[in-house]
Formats: structure tokens, C-alpha cells, sequence
């Protein structure tokens, strides 16, 4: 039987975010990141948005291992969620480790995973593949290309990368290793995709200090500076702007204090003896000698540069004497949330400062150049791009394509559809299960499309609701019906002409169940329902949810 190579994106395609990529060979199945993403405008009430496991639960004995590139959330959010359904080892490196410890923790699973830690330059076996660790650049410490050797080949999986030749801190991507695989003849390259569309080259992060340190120069506000949490490069250039420039720092905000106090226990980080402070003691210092650190810079309701933008922080007042610097660009979808809060800033008379005023934000991911550079250096037989929407994965199939990548041997993957890969070709085969599974609350992953179909209807029409009492056999009615309603528009000429017609058609309503001796609830809020619903398309244009509510008595 001919050998074929499986590899199925059950995440981050057409889409950014949730990335989530099966790969399987002779048996064995190896996982490549676990991540989520999060809701849009039209997913009421969802926190976030997760892969469909229904595959991997099927064939979780199959599951060798889990690898993971890096830390951000689009790539280890949903890790607690696949431990619920399957077991197995999580490699990566110590800060990733350290990230998803923190999460494992709060969902009350540390005690069940096993997670192993991994070097750059280290080779780790699951079953059919051995996976090797390359060091890149990007916007988290520790991140990682994977080198995944199959008996039937190479496969690159470069996870979210840049290629920055100035880190703050380590060594610059290894090209070299790429450089190594490619000679020796790479069968694939997986691909990421985020910015594919941006000519040239990403800025370098030692560009960002160099523009914030300009910032604190000669500044006699206080400041305060939000980026992202797990950005800790970041956060290190931040810290050595405040130190020289004479200013203590505090810091505020649950995961921008758990990240640093990771960082400081894994030696990723240097702060100077002294330089922080309590959030309590930074109203006791003059303004010019303040940096807070804080998160919120995507707008987040709880966070706690949101909280200080709609003056609800409990020690921090924000005015005319601050300096607010937004060291980040909105994800998707979060440019309406950022753009408030930047206008609330300004009505307290803050003085802000974001990207389109400075440039103190690059971005993590490989701009055009890069991205051919590193197709140059692996030479790969097939292509395949990942983690981005189809606009992003068709244009950087033309960038294969331009070098020197046959066009035959290049596949635009679709979520759920293996791309096989045989001594055939590349194709893609019959799909399996796959989609977004809604996590609403505390964990519960039952958001369906009638769940979904309701929330839309009630934020639309509003609830119009029946209360009736009525005696225990259905008989009789005890009292009302009464209506309630509430976010649905009432006509303004005639509100309470509508209320009491829609009374005395209820009431019509339950004296004919009761008239055809029509006793069970079902039935009754049924009639109800339709009667209300059929005088309301009469009426007017508005189609209300209607809840009836019958008491027994």
C-alpha cells in the first residue's frame, strides 16, 4: 500500500486565530498548537471560540503528542478544553510550558497534563514523526518553527514567525537550519500567513524601544503603557525606558502580573533592584517619576486601562498630567472597542499616544520578503500556507509560485479536509469533522445555532412575555393573562391600545383551550404563542420573542 501523509487543519484557515493542525502517518496522529480565538459581534454572549475535537476524541489512542510553537493564545488557548477529552505529552519550550501551566491551573488540570520541555535545536520522537525545535523571532520569547520528519519526508510547520537580524534579546531566527533542510530536501512547507500582504520586510522590536525611549525622554507626565501581556521583549524595553529616565514602575492587570512574575522565575526578564512599586504607592510619587505598565490594549471591558479610561480604577486617576501609550495594533475585529477608549482617554485630557502618532508597535509576523526567503531557503516539493483568512492564503500561494514552486505542487488547504500527500501529489481528501465549538460562561461548550438564533432574536425584538395563572387540571384561569415586555418598541401613538389587545387576545386564546379542553402546558403556550404572533405581523412589522409563563395553582 502506498504511503500517504495527512495533514488536517482543524483551525486557522480562513480565519485568524484558533490554529489547530492533525498530522498523521501509519497510524499515529501528532498535533501542532491548540489554540482559540474570539467571538465576533455576532456571537452573543460567547467568550470564545475553540476547534471541533470530534476527530481527535475519536482517535485519541492514536494521538502521540502535542507540540506547540509558542505561547499566544490563538495557539494554546484551547489546551485545556483537549485535555478533557484526550491525554497526551505537550512539548515546548520553558516560557510556553510556563504559559500553559498557568492556564492548566485555573481549569483545575496541571494535576492531569504532561508537559515536556523542549530546547531550540532538540528533537523529540511521537510515534511515526520526529519533531526537531528551530528558534525564530516573534512577538513572544521562545517561539519555534518545527521540523517534523516523516518516513516520507520533511514537513517545515513555521508557526507564527519574523525574521528580526536585532532581537532585544537571544539570537535571530536560524536561517541557517532552514537553509540545512532545504538542501537536504524539504517534501513541505506550511506556512504562516498573517502578513502576507505587507511588502518588504517587519520592522525589528529593538525599533520599538528606540521610538519609546524617545517617549520617556524629557516627558513630565506620568506614564502609562499597555501592550500586550505575553509580549515580554516588550515589556523589558518598557522597564529599561522607565529605569533610564529615573521613573519606578507598578503594574497592573492579572495576566500582565502573572506573565512577569513568570518571566522573573525563568530569568527572561532583568529589572533593576528597586524599580518596581506597588500600584498603592504610585499616588504618593510626583507624576514625573511613574510608569505603570497595564493591560488593555485591545480595549477589553475588565481590563484595567479600560477601567482607567471610563474612571472606574481604584488607584489610578487619569488626566491631564498622564501620558497613555498604546504599544499595540487592534486584532481584528477589536477596532471599534480600542477606538473608544482612545476617545475616552482623550476627553480626560490625557495625552495619547498609539500607533498611528508613533511607531511603537511592529508587528510578529513575516512581511513579504521574509516569507519568500524563507520558500527560497527550504525549496520545498509542496506548499501549502496556513494561519490566515483566503484572501491571505491565495496571495501567498503567488508568492510560492514566483519562487519557483510548481503550481500544481501548491494547495490552498480548507478547514476539516486533509491535503494528502502521496507519490501521487497533493490533494485534498474527504473531510472529517470540524468547526467552531462556542464556550459560553464557566466552561460550558453547549452554544449551538438555536442558542445563537435566540440571543440574536431577543437583541433584535426584545421578549414579550404571557403570565397566566390557571388551576392544576387546566380549567380554569386563576388570573391574569398579564403582559410584560421588554426591549421591544411599543408603538409611540398607541402603546396602550396595543398592550390591552394583545391582553384580551390572550385571554380569548386560553378560553378557547379551555372551551376544547386543551390541558396540557405544551399545547396552551403553543396557542399563545401563535395567536400573539399571527395579530403582531397584522399589527406592525416587530416580531418579538413570546414567552408565555403559565402558574400552577
Amino acid at each position: 500500500m502506498a504511503q500517504k501523509l495527512k495533514i488536517i487543519p482543524l483551525g486557522g484557515i480562513g480565519e485568524v486565530g484558533k490554529n489547530l493542525t492533525v498530522y498523521e502517518h501509519d497510524g499515529d496522529i501528532l498535533l501542532v498548537d491548540c489554540g482559540l480565538s474570539f467571538p465576533d459581534e455576532e456571537l452573543f454572549g460567547v467568550d470564545i471560540v475553540i476547534p471541533d475535537f470530534t476527530y481527535l476524541e475519536k482517535h485519541k489512542n492514536r494521538v502521540r503528542a502535542l507540540c506547540v510553537t509558542h505561547g499566544h493564545e490563538d495557539h494554546i488557548g484551547a489546551i485545556s478544553f483537549l485535555l478533557r477529552v484526550l491525554n497526551c505529552p505537550i512539548y515546548c519550550t520553558k516560557l510556553t510550558a510556563g504559559l500553559i501551566k498557568i492556564k492548566l491551573e485555573e481549569a483545575g488540570l496541571a494535576a492531569k497534563s504532561d508537559i515536556r520541555i523542549v530546547e531550540a535545536g532538540r528533537i523529540v520522537n511521537a510515534g511515526r514523526f520526529n519533531v526537531e525545535f528551530i528558534h525564530v523571532n516573534h512577538s513572544i520569547a521562545d517561539a519555534v518553527s518545527l521540523a517534523i520528519h516523516t518516513p516520507m519526508g520533511t514537513v517545515v510547520h513555521t508557526g507564527d514567525f519574523k525574521i528580526d537580524s536585532t532581537p532585544v534579546e537571544g539570537e535571530m531566527i536560524d536561517l541557517a537550519r532552514f537553509g540545512e533542510l532545504g538542501r537536504d530536501g524539504v517534501l513541505a512547507l506550511l506556512s504562516d500567513s498573517t502578513n502576507v500582504e505587507r511588502p518588504g520586510y517587519a520592522m525589528s522590536e529593538r525599533t520599538v524601544g528606540e521610538a519609546l525611549m524617545t517617549q520617556f525622554r524629557g516627558c513630565d507626565k506620568r506614564i502609562i503603557v499597555t501592550t500586550f501581556a505575553s509580549n515580554i521583549h516588550r515589556i523589558q524595553q518598557i522597564i529599561n525606558a522607565a529605569v533610564e529616565n529615573g521613573r519606578k514602575v507598578a503594574i497592573t492587570g492579572r495576566s500582565m502580573e502573572n506573565i512577569l512574575t513568570l518571566s522573573i522565575n525563568l530569568g527572561m526578564i532583568d529589572i533593576p533592584p528597586d524599580t518596581i512599586i506597588e500600584m498603592s504607592q504610585v499616588k504618593s510619587l510626583p507624576k514625573s517619576k511613574v510608569c505603570v505598565i497595564t493591560t488593555g490594549s485591545q480595549g477589553e471591558s475588565m481590563s484595567a486601562l479600560h477601567r482607567m479610561a471610563f474612571g472606574a480604577h481604584r488607584q489610578v486617576d487619569l488626566g491631564v498630567g498622564d501620558r497613555v501609550i498604546i504599544s499595540a495594533s487592534p486584532i481584528p475585529g477589536n477596532e471599534k472597542t480600542v477606538s473608544r477608549m482612545i476617545n475616552e482617554l482623550f476627553k480626560r485630557g490625557c495625552d495619547v499616544i498609539y500607533r498611528r502618532l508613533a511607531d511603537i508597535h511592529v508587528s510578529g509576523h513575516a512581511c513579504q520578503e521574509e516569507l519568500k526567503l524563507i520558500l527560497a531557503l527550504t525549496k520545498p516539493k509542496f506548499f501549502v500556507p496556513m494561519h490566515g483568512e483566503y484572501r491571505m492564503l491565495k496571495a501567498h500561494t503567488e508568492l510560492a509560485a514566483l519562487t519557483g514552486v510548481e503550481k500544481n505542487n501548491i494547495l490552498i488547504p480548507e478547514l476539516g479536509r486533509p491535503v494528502e500527500i502521496s507519490e501521487k501529489g497533493i490533494r485534498l481528501g474527504v473531510s472529517v469533522p470540524s468547526g467552531r465549538v462556542l464556550v459560553d460562561g464557566m466552561g460550558s461548550e453547549d452554544v449551538g445555532s438555536v442558542i445563537l438564533r435566540d440571543r440574536r432574536h431577543l437583541a433584535t425584538d426584545g421578549i414579550l412575555m404571557v403570565v397566566v395563572t390557571m388551576d392544576a387540571d387546566g380549567s380554569q384561569v386563576v388570573a391574569g393573562p398579564d403582559i410584560v415586555t421588554r426591549g421591544f418598541a411599543l408603538p409611540k401613538d398607541d402603546a396602550d391600545g396595543l398592550m390591552e389587545e394583545l391582553r384580551r387576545i390572550a385571554a380569548d386564546t386560553l378560553e378557547d383551550c379551555i372551551k376544547h379542553r386543551y390541558t396540557d402546558w405544551t399545547t396552551i403556550k403553543q396557542s399563545l404563542r401563535g395567536s400573539l404572533s399571527a395579530h403582531l405581523n397584522r399589527r406592525q412589522k416587530g416580531k418579538p420573542m413570546i414567552l408565555p409563563v403559565i402558574m400552577e395553582v
